[in-house]
């Protein structure tokens, strides 16, 4: 009876002291956050909304119109750093049942919007969580909005999902009458360089991070997509079709698939594929089934990586084996047509807009060596998050997870 008392005392305490809120205890009303004062922040609406049906603000004919959620605090709000910066965010809390425990919800591509699907995923797990658009409004291969918009450049990079995470957890903090135990960040591709960007350059954001896919390396990652285009799209019979990459995966498979001491149709270790795509040289008329010589010219650059002008290996090549599947090489580099693919979309949008601020520039004029030292110099601290340096965020306890599928293309 002694030691109940004292849990009860002790747990009364810290949840007094803010330290250890009662979790699904709401200290004051969701409306009333309306009124809540935060640095360079204007809390625009701030509803309680009722467990059930929940109309998605980015609902399309082609997205889930509606989720069922349970009853929750839904908070928007505008983050001005700068006299350019317009970062919208939304900050969900469960109204009743809450783990005590806050997410940071991350954005893919160029993001410019809410991540209402993972606020969604959150809130149902019992999680207060935050999501921003970074600052801008747009699709996420646009990076329009980028030319002659350094600040809003920066918000993109580090600001706005650094200050969101900040805001986001003040927010909480007055809703539930003290601050959450632990918070965490998870997420994907651009959202695993946000991640990163986090653990290196806010490492007092999070206790704990995983970072998917990510893509930290930004400005060379990028410059691949370039090397890509160029080896693809440089001439008109270089473009491989999406038609072809069937036999280009079934041929990497007849030379390397056994070399495991399984045919399973997987390789456990694409670094020991030495895959030569000459033997796929068409013998006669053009089909789906080889490829012609420009063609097995552009699958040896994609596969060898961009290298410039000394010998020197800009970026990690392809792998061979992921020709095909998800998020092979039909998204990515062959597209639906030239000029229709991933690669093409976020090489042009990123150098265009934010390197050289030229809307036409052409991708064909990229230079891997004095290009890319410019693009270092200008993009790279403030996009790159690649510093291995995770000292402060080890100090207070941090944990950081990543991982990469060798199928990514």
């Amino acid at each position: 009876m002694i030691l109940r008392k004292a849990v009860l005392l002790f747990a009364t305490f810290y949840s007094v002291a803010g330290l250890f809120p009662s979790p699904g205890l709401a200290a004051q009303s969701c409306e009333s956050l309306s009124n809540l004062k935060l640095p360079e922040t204007t809390i625009t609406t701030a509803v309680s909304v009722p467990a059930g049906e929940f109309q998605r603000p980015d609902a399309s004919p082609t997205n889930h119109s509606s989720v069922n959620l349970p009853a929750f605090c839904r908070v928007t709000g505008v983050i001005k750093p700068s006299t350019d910066s317009d970062i919208k965010f939304e900050v969900w809390m469960p109204s009743e049942n809450w783990n005590g425990k806050f997410n940071g919800v991350g954005n893919g591509g160029f993001a410019g919007s809410i991540n209402y699907r993972g606020l969604a995923a959150a809130l149902r797990a019992g999680f207060a969580a935050a999501s921003t658009d970074t600052g801008h409004a747009a699709g996420g291969t646009d990076a329009r909005w980028a030319l002659g918009h350094p600040e809003k450049i920066a918000d993109f990079a580090y600001r706005a999902i650094h200050l969101t995470a900040v805001t986001g957890k003040a927010i909480v903090q007055n809703f539930y009458g003290g601050a959450p135990r632990w918070s965490y960040f998870a997420s994907c591709s651009n959202g695993g360089r946000q991640a990163l960007m986090e653990a290196q350059r806010f490492p007092d954001d999070y206790n704990g991070i995983i970072a998917g896919a990510p893509a930290n390396y930004w400005t060379h990652l990028l410059a691949t997509a370039v090397w890509n285009m160029q080896a693809t799209l440089d001439k008109p019979a270089s473009y491989i079709p999406a038609e072809k990459l069937p036999a280009l995966s079934q041929a990497v498979l007849a030379a390397c698939d056994a070399r495991d001491g399984v045919k399973d149709g997987i390789l456990n270790d694409p670094r020991q594929c030495q895959f030569n795509p000459g033997t796929l040289l068409c013998q006669g008329t053009d089909s789906p089934a080889c490829l012609t010589s420009p063609q097995v010219d552009a699958v040896k650059k994609i596969y060898a990586g961009p290298i410039n002008g000394r010998g020197q290996k800009v970026f990690p090549g392809l792998m061979p084996g992921a020709e095909i599947g998800p998020g092979g090489w039909a998204p990515w580099i062959t597209g639906s047509a030239p000029q229709k693919s991933l690669d093409f979309a976020f090489g042009t949008q990123f150098f265009s807009n934010m390197v050289f601020k030229d809307a036409s520039w052409d991708f064909r004029k990229l230079n891997y060596d004095a290009d890319i030292f410019l693009t270092d110099q200008q993009m790279g601290p403030i996009l790159n998050a690649t510093d291995p340096d995770l000292t402060k965020f080890n100090a207070h306890g941090g944990k950081l997870i990543l991982y990469h599928g060798w199928n990514d293309a």
